[in-house]
């Protein structure tokens, strides 16, 4: 549980000392206030660039110093542990740093020993009905949050396919370096898939085995579509890797015209259907969609308690606004049995009534954050 946030220079806060007790904690505001920052801030806490994806020179306060910081005190069983990071100048622009109990450590994989984090945000709600890259993207954050390490395969596979890329715009005279770059990303790629299908299929086993037909938040079924994840449930990965490679030599005049590698993980799909009904999440109404993907990610913050044996820092932006009182309360009911901590967002503080005896309320105004 999160018992005390520190800002300096942090978007719209020069400074904020924000010390909290409860198990749901409810952020209220008008549009602009600051509420999400708050969210954005805690989002750091783990491998990537947070909830707004935003760069980190962009989450310096406009007028500031130029860098800024952020402080957890973290307490798990009785004990408190300091987390803190926040970019400071160096040669060539500006570094991020990250310490645990103010001692440097080499990145924000390692906060991962201490919080683990789910999210959900207004952004992700065409999610079922946008492009696959926003669903893959989805799909990395999700087995991210139960394995810190897939962070650095996903870089290293989009670094690898950049290379052969570029390597079949030159015209493919090189055929042996085209060879290495393949067998580079063959090995990478299978890597990446796994773990995603690992998160799915785990996923998948955990929403049947608590399937509710009476839940106001319907579970979802899902899959990953793609070339390698229809070769690795049938053979080993080893032989998988083989014939991954294969492919890509046999398609290196086709992914030469198209000017991108065409089969492989960033190809692949993460299908979602509404399970009670059947059909195809993107072609359920809107509404039906913001309560599929609630249940989806409340799920998989059962998930990563299960995998990790941390319940994880909810983080939900704007997560009231377009659900009715029985919704809303049925999702509270929800939340208080994950165990860990929510910070949600809202405008309107009455869509926060009815939380109970764990829940803080706070008010949100222009960079300052009071009781409310």
């Amino acid at each position: 549980m999160v018992r005390r946030l520190q800002l300096v220079d942090f978007r719209s806060y020069a400074t904020l000392d924000l010390a909290v007790d409860g198990e749901l904690i409810a952020l209220t505001g008008e549009n602009g206030a600051g509420k999400t920052n708050v969210l954005e801030a805690l989002s750091m806490f783990t491998p990537g660039r947070g909830l707004r994806r935003a760069d980190l020179g962009d989450l310096a306060r406009i007028g500031g110093s130029g860098r800024w910081a952020a402080s957890l005190a973290l307490e798990t069983d009785g004990d408190v542990v300091q987390l803190g990071t926040g970019i400071e100048p160096a040669e060539g622009g500006s570094a991020r740093r990250c310490r645990i109990e103010r001692a440097p450590v080499s990145s924000a994989r390692a906060f991962a020993d201490h919080l683990r984090l789910v999210w959900l945000t207004p952004a992700m709600d065409g999610l079922f009905a946008g492009p696959a890259g926003e669903r893959r993207r989805f799909l990395d954050r999700l087995v991210l949050a139960v394995d810190s390490d897939h962070g650095t395969r996903v870089n290293a596979l989009e670094r690898a396919l950049r290379n052969r890329n570029r390597l079949l715009e030159d015209g493919m005279r090189e055929a042996a370096w085209l060879d290495a770059a393949e067998q580079e990303l063959a090995g990478l790629a299978i890597g990446v898939s796994a773990a995603r299908m690992e998160t799915v299929t785990r996923l998948a086993a955990l929403i049947a085995a608590g399937r509710d037909e009476t839940s106001p938040f319907p579970w979802a079924e899902i899959a990953l579509e793609g070339e390698i994840e229809r070769m690795l449930p049938v053979m080993p990965s080893l032989e998988v890797e083989d014939r991954y490679r294969d492919l890509l030599r046999a398609n290196r005049g086709r992914d030469a015209a198209a000017g991108r590698t065409l089969i492989g993980p960033q190809a692949s799909d993460l299908v979602v259907l509404h399970g009670p009904k059947q059909a195809e999440a993107g072609r359920c109404s809107t509404g039906e969609q913001k309560a599929l993907l609630v249940g989806l990610v409340l799920a998989h913050a059962r998930l990563v308690a299960a995998m990790t044996g941390m319940a994880p820092l909810v983080l939900l932006d704007e997560i009231a606004a377009h659900f009715d009182p029985r919704r809303r309360a049925a999702l509270y009911e929800e939340l208080g049995r994950l165990g860990g901590q929510v910070w949600m967002t809202g405008a309107d503080p009455s869509a926060f009534e009815g939380m109970g005896a764990k829940a803080q309320l706070f008010s949100v105004l222009q960079g300052q954050i009071a009781p409310a």
